[in-house]
């Protein structure tokens, strides 16, 4: 996993860890930034420079075997382009990009111009994009409101060039709220 660490240990690092585990696979981490957060709030956000990020990454690279790799806060264009990399030079099989832009609480985790990097340097490498509602309007420009906006943005997130698409539904609310 490669993404930020999350204190309050609901979301990233934290969360794919625990995931991991319980599914038997055996996880390493790369930390990208390092918040202070709870179930209310976002504190603060310490973005890691791209050389710790860099060495990180490269440290697992040159040791452990990795399958898969699964992505979650990339908080900046550079990160992004450390993934690109990495993907490249160690030719590893499988991305799962999780673009990370906000908090469930809503502040902004990421800076200007990372949906862009993640469409012009992930989108070619990912096996799956698992966007939310919100994170599948930024990037596909549709605003979803109901399941035929789900699809559409879906639709678009693939002529893009992703290759496969899972939208969570989360934040929609009744029977709109599924992943698809």
């Amino acid at each position: 996993t490669i993404a930020g660490s999350d204190s309050g240990g609901g979301a990233g690092i934290q969360a794919d860890l625990k995931t991991f585990s319980s599914l038997g696979v055996y996880g390493t981490s790369v930390v990208t930034a390092v918040t202070a957060q709870n179930t209310l709030q976002v504190r603060s956000v310490e973005i890691l420079p791209p050389e710790v990020i860099r060495q990180q990454l490269k440290a697992i690279l040159d040791d452990v075997t990795i399958h898969a790799v699964k992505t979650g806060m990339l908080p900046t264009p550079e990160s992004v382009e450390i993934v690109a990399w990495a993907m490249d030079n160690y030719h590893l099989p499988i991305l799962v990009v999780d673009p990370v832009m906000k908090s469930t609480t809503g502040s902004p985790l990421t800076r200007a111009n990372v949906s862009q990097a993640i469409r012009e340097l992930l989108y070619k490498r990912l096996t799956l994009i698992t966007p939310n509602i919100v994170e599948a309007s930024s990037l596909s420009g549709v605003i979803i409101k109901k399941t035929s906006d789900v699809h559409l943005a879906a639709e678009v997130l693939l002529e893009q060039g992703c290759r496969a698409v899972l939208i969570k539904g989360g934040n929609m609310v009744g029977e709109h709220a599924v992943d698809m």
